[in-house]
């Protein structure tokens, strides 16, 4: 009796474990498998064969032997406005939401990644990015879990800081290419917050930022917003513009306008484009 009763105890733990590892996104992980397979079967189409003038078709197709997968040249941090990780991942799962990242940091540090680095996430929207308007073409989304009105974990920040190191190894992503979701779209979007350390990121290697100031003597001819265009803000709307700038350099200003102290700041960031 003894023995039947501890074999009913194992099948019990053991159907208890197949239930907790059980994962609770193989639907999506379906979709996504399906989704990948049909861009796949995409790119191994032969190239078609065009008519040319007068009817000319060529008797053969050609195809080039020098060719590789497109690749990131940007990096997009964002906060995901939400009140959890798991809350992020669902949306990021539901077809209807159509919005996604490539990778999601939870505030205890774990990466998901999300999506393969050389598809296209849609996470930009309607932005720009010096002559970039196609952000989600050309880069990398990264949400971090955070609403929006909270400081950032540590265990976060180094986890983002180890995974910006390997993308841009990876992708050889210039210094400057590393910006937030408020800098493309300014006006529209704010994250990730006053609260991100931008001037952490900048010490190692993944954005600018500036130096001393004290001594800074700002050219009088100096354009503001001619500036700010040369380090990549869309300036069609210049308060916004100017706001997005103070967001990411200079949180604790919330002032409208450019001062003294912020001209200096810029005129030092344009002078490194």
């Amino acid at each position: 009796m003894k023995r039947y009763a501890g074999i009913l105890i194992a099948c019990v733990m053991a159907m208890v474990l197949a239930n907790c590892a059980r994962n609770p996104y193989n639907a999506a992980n379906k979709t996504y498998k399906r989704q990948a397979k049909v861009y796949g079967s995409s790119i191994r189409q032969q190239p078609a064969q065009y008519r040319g003038a007068d009817g000319l078709t060529p008797p053969y197709w050609v195809g080039t032997t020098n060719f590789n997968l497109r690749k990131p040249n940007l990096v997009i941090i964002h906060h995901t406005a939400q009140n959890s990780c798991e809350q992020t991942l669902k949306t990021f799962t539901m077809e209807r939401t159509q919005v996604s990242a490539h990778y999601v940091i939870c505030r205890d540090g774990m990466i998901h990644h999300m999506l393969n680095d050389y598809l296209r996430a849609w996470h930009g929207g309607v932005a720009k990015w010096g002559n970039i308007t196609d952000i989600n073409s050309s880069s990398i989304g990264i949400e971090l879990d955070n609403n929006g009105q909270e400081p950032f974990s540590d265990k976060q920040i180094n986890s983002l800081l180890v995974l910006l190191d390997t993308l841009k190894n990876r992708f050889n992503i210039p210094v400057n290419n590393f910006v937030g979701h408020g800098d493309i779209a300014p006006g529209r979007k704010v994250d990730p917050s006053a609260y991100f350390p931008w001037q952490q990121l900048a010490e190692k290697g993944f954005g600018s930022w500036f130096g001393d100031t004290t001594n800074a003597v700002v050219p009088g001819d100096f354009n503001n917003i001619q500036a700010l265009r040369i380090i990549g803000y869309d300036v069609k709307d210049t308060t916004a513009a100017i706001a997005a700038f103070k967001r990411h350099f200079i949180p604790q200003d919330s002032t409208t306008g450019m001062t003294d102290a912020s001209r200096k700041i810029l005129w030092m960031l344009q002078s490194r484009y």
